[in-house]
């Protein structure tokens, strides 16, 4: 027997939920994403269908070894797209409008808070720490809580096969962030999904809640991003200022379009304040974490490589991320 554990995006706004379902298919040798089949399930339930006529369609796209199982059977993470029972695609299924090829590359950066009582760990009963400064990438347990966890799920995202680059204490208290890459587009936000499912699971083991609004802490508290680092093969191989320079006038005319792509609640963290551009002002600086996008010494050096958009909050849905950014590119280049 094979464990299939089947993967999809809610119907909830502004930002989907992610749901599962288990199927055990019978089957003696590994599987391949042809081998998973097209299953059903309750759209009434997740807002995407009528009671009337719930049944909507699980489409799987993607296949992930399931390294959480400790179980006898081999398991699996199948991601799944949402269509109509007529085979039209849902209209929550953003996926399926996505490019996917290999010439924007995308790195993510999660940051996220971790929950326990109500509170960031670390987080005194009642009151608050000291002030930020010594918990980014803080040692100790006065300066960091939660690492164990934090290692854990690296190491299963790891093993899952997730190009998981880095991980650090953010600068709020019970803060963290991993970094995770790809260098094809949807495979890239289909990545980030499901680590945050990982992400999920995992704190149902340890009885935490994995907080994701952009400001998880009101006050003289940092909140909580989803940076975008990304280039195209212009900008890792040709490059010039004259190109960036397009780029930058670009991104600032489609400013707008960008925010209402970048996750609710982002003005309560968008401020001008704690690292962060004003939500309602496009900049683009060199080393500089005040702007809306930053661009590395590395990058300014030869202006050629990556770019960092600042912008996302850390509920972003980085299909809808990797949506503008790749029409904005494609705006670039004509």
């Amino acid at each position: 027997m094979i464990k299939l554990e089947y993967i999809w995006l809610d119907g909830y706004t502004p930002e989907p939920n992610l749901r599962s379902k288990v199927k055990i298919l019978p089957k003696e040798s590994a599987i391949t994403l042809s081998d998973c089949p097209e299953w059903s399930f309750d759209g009434s339930s997740t807002k995407q269908a009528e009671g009337h006529y719930s049944d909507r369609i699980l489409k799987p796209v993607a296949l992930y070894q399931n390294c959480m199982d400790e179980g006898l059977y081999r398991s699996y993470f199948v991601l799944c797209e949402v269509y109509n029972p007529d085979g039209t695609t849902h209209e929550s299924n953003i996926r399926h409008i996505l490019p996917n090829d290999d010439n924007v590359w995308y790195g993510f950066e999660q940051e996220y808070t971790i929950i326990k009582d109500g509170r960031p760990i670390g987080f005194p009963k009642d009151g608050f720490p000291a002030p930020q400064g010594k918990y980014y990438c803080g040692v100790g347990s006065e300066q960091v809580n939660g690492r164990s966890f934090v290692d854990e799920h690296l190491e299963i995202c790891l093993n899952t096969g997730l190009q998981i680059t880095g991980t650090n204490a953010e600068v709020l208290l019970g803060q963290w962030e991993y970094q995770i890459f790809n260098t094809t587009s949807k495979s890239a936000a289909d990545d980030l999904w499901i680590s945050r499912y990982i992400l999920q699971r995992l704190s149902e083991k340890w009885g935490y809640r994995i907080e994701f609004h952009p400001k998880p802490v009101m006050g003289d508290w940092n909140g909580s991003g989803l940076h975008c680092n990304f280039s195209n093969h212009i900008m890792r191989n040709i490059g010039g200022m004259e190109y960036f320079s397009k780029l930058f006038n670009v991104f600032e005319n489609r400013h707008t379009l960008h925010i209402e792509n970048y996750g609710s609640s982002n003005e309560q963290r968008l401020t001008g304040k704690h690292e962060t551009q004003s939500i309602h002002k496009f900049s683009w600086g060199v080393s500089d974490r005040g702007a809306s996008l930053r661009v590395p010494i590395q990058t300014s050096l030869g202006w050629k490589g990556y770019v960092e958009d600042r912008r996302p909050a850390s509920n972003a849905d980085p299909y809808r991320i990797v949506k503008v950014i790749s029409d904005a590119l494609r705006e670039v280049e004509k």
